[in-house]
């Protein structure tokens, strides 16, 4: 990654610039754990709740990846390569090629687990004892958001794409440049890192396993990234990993009483 080598090269917008990534931290953590605890609500007793998330999800990711777009174009000394901008520059090493196979592999796994309706009746077995049918709700919130009829599924398919281009852009080239701009020096793990928790966090309102997989996720792409110097293969890996859900039929999914 050739990143900035100081949060000075952001010139004017190097105060905007730190704010968004501060943000991506802090912020999106809680405004994410809010907006789905509201939709979570609001599916029962609205039929038009998943499209009308769906619709806030595209607002929110488009409005954040062009707001750090424009603070990038306002960022004289840091080019397009420092934010990823660019066909991959060599392949992936090793440890970063094997991380993205696994991944893969958990990906196919998990879709096939997910066509099966074992993980929705998991998720039902879980339902805790003497609260009745509205107890529904401890449905997980990854199966909860994914698509049932034919309109969702389309609209689905335009928020799995958004995901894919603006979290890569946000996640990877524009915050990582940043984190390597104000700490000046970090190492290819500790970027990892840093890009693994952040993800992770972002995530929140999944819980505590929510967080941990995509924070794997997170690092896995992230190596992708650095390795490459580009933002194409993870973009791709990313649109993949969102758009296998369309492979799973809505009767392998959890009904939602009203």
């Amino acid at each position: 990654m050739d990143g900035p080598g100081s949060l000075a090269d952001y010139g004017p917008a190097a105060l905007s610039a730190v704010v968004v990534a501060g943000y991506l931290v802090l912020g999106e953590p809680v405004v994410g754990h809010v907006l789905h605890r509201r939709f979570e609500g609001r599916l029962r007793a609205e039929e038009g709740a998943r499209r009308s998330f769906y619709g806030r999800l595209l607002v929110l990711e488009w409005g954040l990846a062009l707001l750090a777009l424009v603070i990038w174009l306002n960022a004289p000394g840091v080019d397009a390569a420092a934010v990823g901008l660019r066909w991959p520059q060599s392949w992936p090493g090793p440890l970063a090629g094997a991380a993205a196979v696994l991944l893969l592999v958990f990906v196919a796994v998990s879709t096939r687990a997910l066509r099966s309706g074992a993980l929705a009746e998991a998720a039902a077995a879980r339902r805790r004892p003497g609260e009745g049918r509205h107890a529904e709700p401890q449905v997980h919130a990854t199966l909860a958001l994914l698509p049932r009829t034919r309109g969702e599924r389309r609209l689905f398919t335009v928020v799995g794409l958004t995901a894919g281009v603006c979290e890569e852009w946000l996640y990877r080239g524009f915050f990582l440049a940043v984190v390597a701009a104000v700490a000046g020096g970090l190492s290819t793990p500790a970027l990892v890192a840093v890009g693994a928790v952040a993800f992770g966090l972002a995530h929140a309102y999944q819980g505590v396993a929510g967080i941990v997989t995509t924070g794997v996720l997170g690092g896995v792409l992230a190596g992708l990234y650095l390795d490459t110097g580009s933002l194409l293969l993870p973009v791709l890996l990313h649109v993949v990993i969102d758009l296998r859900f369309l492979l799973v039929p809505a009767s392998a999914l959890p009904a939602v009483s009203r």
